[in-house]
């Protein structure tokens, strides 16, 4: 995996903090549902749509690690958007 790109771990953890469901997440991420769940279950995906997916769970207040590959809320007090 290239450096700074998130883990399927990570997109998991992510979702599930966001407490997003695959279609939820995939449609803010602009890609189908059948592809989000390809992509949590280990198929290749281009860079371009794991940025995207990134993005959209930046927005929703999760923040990653990249060097040690974790997950986290972003503190308290902080814009949600509506999905």
């Amino acid at each position: 995996m290239e450096p700074n790109v998130i883990t399927i771990d990570q997109i998991r953890a992510g979702r599930a903090m966001a407490r997003l469901t695959q279609a939820q997440l995939a449609a803010r991420a602009g890609i189908s549902t059948t592809a989000m769940n390809n992509i949590e279950h280990g198929t290749d995906a281009k860079g371009s749509t794991l940025r995207a997916i990134q993005t959209t769970l930046e927005e929703f207040g999760i923040e990653f690690d990249m060097d040690g590959r974790g997950v986290r809320l972003r503190p308290t007090g902080t814009h949600w958007p509506r999905y």
